[in-house]
């Protein structure tokens, strides 16, 4: 069995013979199999199954040939160990049964017991890391990302209690934070003590915030996180979400390896912002897929080559797949990514 571990390579910023490739949301509504599966389960029983979710895990690596596979979960799996009821409803998203409003709604939160209570999330890696021959990337949402849905009790597009309870309540919201960075750095450490060979923190949401306010209330925590896991010898990514490039020269004293790009802030403006420190990962829109292929490869030939200039660059999305995406466009792209980098290259061994 011959393990590609191009990905991980490039996120210790080491030779490749071509890019690595994997997509956010890449197991899931734009795979017509998937779909099917979904007929039948939902998202949460899907993951209560192990070798289902292995197998929904496994599907874009055979159907795409991407270079690294991510965990089939959610980022709201682990605040069921937490004591917060809650369900993934259809068209809307996580809905929470008792959000977070109070002093003592953050005290009866208990501390995560991961391999009490989310023993399937752990059997599914470990079924993952005998059966791929690529690297498996495990993941968890973020605080702020989480505390959102918990105190707004659902999606938002506004933020406005979790602003209100963060600028009104600051020792509230920092005893949440600090609950939550505990359950993220736990929840973690079992993933790569069960086989994950790379992790990501999702804050998919927290470009919401002015640079001031993510360094104040919500980049302690981070760094807290990434501070408890930095014994794992495991690529560490922080993905800040959409919208976040303001806030990436905030970034610079994270010990992580790879951070992702949105599409809104260019690859090179985005490695000047983290002042070279990093690897960097992404950063096509996503709904650029939408278009004709001509358009597709012209778009990503110009982010490839915008990612070769310095060493340490995975291509990836800027957020994640939608479910209307065209399964054969992201072959194709992935295929263009792989030859037109592999070729770039191979001219740079040839030109010295």
């Amino acid at each position: 069995m011959t393990y590609n571990d191009s990905f991980i390579r490039a996120c210790r910023k080491q030779d490749v013979d071509r890019l690595p490739v994997w997509y956010m949301r890449q197991a899931g509504r734009y795979d017509p199999d998937y779909r099917k599966i979904k007929e039948n389960y939902s998202l949460l029983e899907i993951c209560l199954q192990p070798e289902l979710a292995a197998e929904v895990t496994m599907m874009p690596v055979r159907k795409l040939g991407v270079d690294a596979a991510i965990l089939y979960s959610d980022i709201m799996n682990p605040v069921a160990s937490i004591g917060i009821d809650f369900d993934i409803v259809k068209n809307i998203g996580p809905v929470i049964a008792n959000p977070i409003r109070s002093a003592a709604d953050i005290e009866r939160l208990r501390p995560i017991q991961v391999e009490q209570d989310l023993s399937h999330i752990l059997e599914t890696i470990q079924i993952l890391d005998k059966e791929l021959e690529v690297p498996l990337i495990t993941f968890a949402g973020a605080p702020f990302t989480i505390a959102s849905y918990l105190i707004e009790g659902r999606p938002s597009k506004n933020y406005i209690r979790t602003k209100t309870m963060m600028y009104s309540e600051p020792e509230l919201w920092h005893s949440l934070m600090r609950k939550l960075g505990d359950m993220v750095a736990t929840y973690l450490r079992a993933h790569v003590q069960y086989g994950g060979k790379a992790f990501q923190l999702f804050d998919s949401w927290v470009g919401a915030l002015s640079p001031r306010d993510f360094k104040t209330y919500v980049l302690p925590t981070i760094q807290y996180i990434f501070d408890q896991l930095q014994d794992l010898d495991v690529p560490k990514i922080y993905f800040p979400g959409v919208s976040s490039g303001e806030l990436l020269p905030e970034l610079r004293q994270l010990p992580v390896d790879v951070i992702g790009i949105d599409w809104r802030v260019s690859l090179a403006e985005a490695r000047k912002r983290l002042d070279y420190k990093y690897a960097v990962q992404g950063n096509l829109d996503p709904y650029l897929l939408t278009g004709p292929s001509s358009l597709i490869h012209e778009q990503a030939k110009l982010i490839i080559d915008e990612g070769l200039q310095d060493p340490g660059y995975i291509f990836n999305l800027g957020h994640g797949l939608f479910p209307e995406a065209s399964i054969d466009k992201l072959k194709e792209l992935t295929d263009y990514v792989h030859e037109y980098s592999a070729e770039v290259l191979r001219q740079r061994i040839t030109s010295k």
